[in-house]
Order: C-alpha cells, then structure tokens, then sequence
C-alpha cells in the first residue's frame, strides 16, 4: 500500500463528527439592525459615491429629464437600450426627439461588434436590487438586457428603484429568493472598472465602463 493509500484509508476509517450549522440569519441580524428605506438610501448612496461613481435621485416619471441632462453634460448624444424592457421603451420613445440617439440591442453580437465595441459611448440598463451596506448593484442579465450591455460601453447608466434596496447581501439574497435560483450572470456592481498598478496608481476603465452613473428613483414630491 503506498504512502498515498494509506493516508486515505485514514481518513476513510475516521469517525464523523456531527458539527452544528453556523447561524448566518442571527449573525446578521446582530451584525447590522434594521433600517428604514431612508437609511438604507442614505448608506447606499454614501458608500457608492465613494467608490467613484455618480448617484442622481430622480421621480419615478422624470429620470428621463435627469438621463438627458447627464448625457448632455458628458457630451454623449448617443445612448444604448434593451426595446424589450419599460425602461428601454420609454428611451426609445422620448430621448430621440432630444437629440440623443438611442441604437437598440435586438440583435446577436456577433452580427455588430465592432460597432458596439467601438461606437456606443454608454447604455441604458436596470438594477434588481441593490445593498446597502456595500454600495452594490444587483444585476440580473436576460435576453433582453444581456451582460455586453454593463461591461462594454465605457459610461453605464443604471436605473434603480430604491424600494428594491436590501439592509445587506444576506438579505438581499434571502428576500429575492436566490436559492429557488439564479440567471446565468449575476452581476454585484459596486462602482466602475478599476485597477491599480504595482505604484498604487489607481486606473478607471480597465476592464469595464470607466464611470458609472445610477438614477435612483425615490417616492414622487
């Protein structure tokens, strides 16, 4: 018997010893208590801005207004949608006849990667969810929206309902239900692409949108 059979006849022979589960719901809910939506606005935002990116509080009928204003600052007149999400239509709809063009994502990319690749300046998509107390984006890519659409352009914008945020990942994870299952790509966004060098320079837009800017949409005033 060599030396690697007998360890794991060892191991085999060894008796089981029943260990308890770790309470992971009564570790978070001492770990942080539980905050209201204002609260959980005010962390997110607080904890997304510094990671560098942008937090635009909009009414759930005018984020458009807000949308063309951001572009316009940035000098973008070209923005791309998914046509088959509300979001999408509404851009499709609107954002032409002020002068921002709105190419769709319809079709197979391999059929326009160059042109996504090389000219489309930033996208249009929609957070699930989000968590508070890491500043995180929930993305759940689909057919409609797929992952190209939060990874390629170098501006992403993202459309959020703060009613969709979670106290923390535990609970956002319990409340959406993720056991019963989950998309393809599940994407946790906490600002835009960046890297540091071996100098702890730090680069944006290494291997994603360079900025990152979400419209969080609030109760009407």
């Amino acid at each position: 018997m060599s030396a690697r059979d007998r360890i794991l006849a060892k191991l085999k022979a060894a008796p089981l010893q029943a260990k308890t589960l770790p309470d992971v719901g009564g570790w978070y809910a001492s770990h942080r208590p539980h905050e209201n939506t204002a609260e959980k606005v005010a962390r997110f935002r607080h904890c997304l801005e510094f990671a560098h990116a942008e937090v635009h509080p909009v009414s759930r009928t005018g984020w458009l207004s807000k949308l063309q204003e951001v572009l316009a600052s940035k000098g973008i007149n070209k923005l791309l949608v998914a046509p088959g999400t509300p979001h999408g239509q509404r851009a499709l709809a609107e954002l032409p006849a002020r002068d921002i063009a709105c190419p769709a994502y319809d079709q197979p990319i391999e059929s326009w990667k160059e042109t996504m690749f090389r000219a489309i300046p930033a996208s249009l998509t929609a957070a699930r969810a989000a968590i508070a107390e890491t500043g995180t984006l929930i993305l759940w890519p689909d057919q409609h929206e797929p992952r190209l659409m939060s990874l390629v352009p170098p501006v992403h914008v993202v459309l959020l309902d703060s009613a969709n945020i979670y106290n923390t990942f535990y609970e956002a994870s319990q409340l959406e239900a993720w056991k019963d299952g989950l998309p393809t790509n599940a994407l946790l966004i906490s600002g835009p692409s960046k890297t540091a060098d071996i100098q702890v320079t730090m680069a944006y837009g290494a291997h994603g949108p360079k900025e990152l800017i979400v419209l969080l949409m609030g109760d009407e005033q």
